[in-house]
């Protein structure tokens, strides 16, 4: 994730951590999300979930399926559906490229991060992922064990 500390209006709404679990991340695609007003209010509260979602190319357009963003209270009068399909913004040939990754080649997209960027839009971060297998999910598992026991190991040695 590039988090970038000198930038005063990026934040991170929501991080989808079982991702990286849960699938190989072969690329990563920075998206526009359409919303409304409540949506974006509700955001900049920090009431959102994009861990069961998915994104999906259908009929020429890119859509953010399953994301949750919580009603916002004071705004009830002109609210938003909170699991609604949200169109995501890409240019054709970024759409080209996804549409044949997920139809050609058997990969699925997946939201990894949802953010203000430097400018105080709502960005999306998808990746392009192939699902693990369990075998590989354990293997994942035993290679940070491994990881965090080295640097236990080093850290203690040192002193």
């Amino acid at each position: 994730m590039a988090k970038k500390p000198e930038d005063k209006n990026y934040k991170v709404i929501a991080e989808n951590r079982r991702a990286r679990f849960d699938y190989a991340i072969e690329d990563d695609l920075e998206v526009g999300i359409m919303l409304m007003g409540s949506e974006v209010k509700s955001l900049r509260v920090g009431q959102s979930n994009i861990a069961e979602s998915y994104a999906s190319v259908e009929q020429g357009e890119l859509w953010l399926i399953n994301g949750y963003i919580a009603p916002y209270e004071p705004g009830r009068t002109f609210g938003h559906e909170e699991r609604r399909r949200r169109k995501l913004l890409v240019s054709k040939r970024e759409l080209a490229r996804l549409w044949s990754a997920t139809q050609r080649e058997g990969m699925t997209l997946v939201p990894l991060v949802m953010y203000f960027n430097d400018k105080g839009r709502v960005k999306l971060k998808i990746g392009i992922a192939k699902g693990k297998k369990l075998h590989d999910k354990r293997e994942t598992s035993a290679e940070r064990d491994w990881n965090r026991q080295k640097q236990r190991l080093l850290k203690h040695g040192n002193q």
